[in-house]
């Protein structure tokens, strides 16, 4: 059946739908360092000699970068070697994972979402939470001094219709001001900025503030920036989801004891975090610093990783809302998420593990 006017309108606004801007990222470069040593003598999981996992160097990929810093996924995996590929962009890594040069990700919603409605539901499937939180709006106080004194301000976000941009714009729109979304221009100017830049624009005059998430919004702060609201005040129970875990749809058919292998890892390492916050977050921060080549000064780690919060959960609902916020700032079509979640194995792992069964909001597999 050939697409119809409205859904070539809808893979078009979909195509500019990034979780991050994209910034020079290869995947595949430097494999001898991202692969580690499997456990002599271990059976290897599904027969597999390897499993590929994709993730981000930021904080709210924090699970993932813990795990490979302490070596906990490679514990799990036994006999298959665990192989890292680190992403600057969502894109880039739904373009691998549908390449299958990577079996499973570390991803926020946005990408999620996109690279779901983009491939019609037959590509990946989001099988756990990793992260909620990290998400804050900072501005110069010298110019914004209360909510309302945003209307007329320059605000940044990391790109189009990414994750914090649609929060954004939803935002705006919740105060009865009118900003078109593709210009990003009216009663408050958005300005796409990449995350990376954001310090240097807040601190040229550029921009008045940001709407960013961490470890970005605490750099703001360490340039003189103050919090003038933490997105997570806007959610129930302060929750809502900033990073999943998705695995290709081929894979998690073919290898399912692989993906419980990782998940089981998943799960070990939150608890792990939440038991060892101290040694979690110089964890983090050592992987940072041998993804990214630096690590994050303290004045700006502490408070990134304080507003992060790592969670097995989904939180699926929220990820529903945030899709209803793009279609509500016109950047998206009304799109059909059942089956973007298939969490079987992830509560079959958590039952084993003593932990409550997480739940899919009803878009899961049918």
């Amino acid at each position: 059946m050939p697409a119809t006017p409205a859904l070539r309108r809808t893979l078009a606004v979909l195509a500019a739908l990034p979780l991050l801007a994209l910034a020079g990222c290869g995947y595949g470069s430097q494999a001898k360092e991202n692969t580690e040593q499997a456990v002599a003598g271990a059976p290897k999981v599904d027969g597999l000699d390897s499993v590929k996992i994709g993730y981000f160097g930021n904080l709210t990929h924090a699970t993932a970068l813990v795990g490979r810093q302490e070596g906990l996924f490679q514990k799990e995996l036994g006999g298959t070697t665990a192989q890292y590929v680190p992403f600057n962009a969502g894109p880039s890594e739904i373009e691998a994972l549908n390449a299958k040069s990577i079996d499973i990700g570390w991803i926020g919603p946005s990408p999620a979402i996109n690279g779901y409605i983009k491939a019609a539901g037959k590509n990946l499937r989001i099988i756990s939470g990793s992260a909620s939180g990290g998400v804050k709006l900072v501005v110069d106080p010298e110019k914004v001094k209360s909510l309302k004194d945003v209307k007329g301000k320059r605000i940044a976000t990391p790109q189009l219709g990414n994750t914090q941009d649609v929060a954004f714009l939803n935002w705006v729109s919740e105060q009865g001001w009118k900003v078109d979304a593709q210009s990003g221009e009216g009663d408050v100017s958005v300005v796409r900025t990449d995350n990376k830049v954001v310090p240097d624009a807040y601190r040229s005059g550029s921009i008045d503030g940001a709407w960013v998430p961490e470890p970005t919004a605490s750099k703001l702060v360490a340039e003189g920036g103050k919090v003038l609201l933490d997105e997570a005040d806007l959610w129930p129970d302060k929750k809502f989801v900033i990073t999943n875990v998705i695995v290709s749809q081929s894979f998690l058919k073919d290898h399912p004891k692989a993906v419980e292998a990782v998940l089981r890892a998943s799960v070990k390492i939150n608890k792990w975090i939440d038991a060892n916050p101290e040694k979690a977050k110089a964890a983090a921060n050592a992987q940072l610093k041998a993804d990214t080549g630096k690590a994050l000064p303290a004045g700006v780690l502490d408070p990134a990783w304080q507003s992060i919060h790592v969670t097995d959960d989904p939180l699926a609902a929220t990820l529903d809302t945030e899709a209803e916020h793009a279609v509500k700032a016109g950047l998206l079509q009304k799109p059909d998420l059942t089956g973007i979640y298939d969490l079987t194995p992830l509560n079959k792992v958590l039952k084993a593990e003593g932990e409550p069964e997480v739940d899919d909001a009803g878009l899961g597999v049918e």
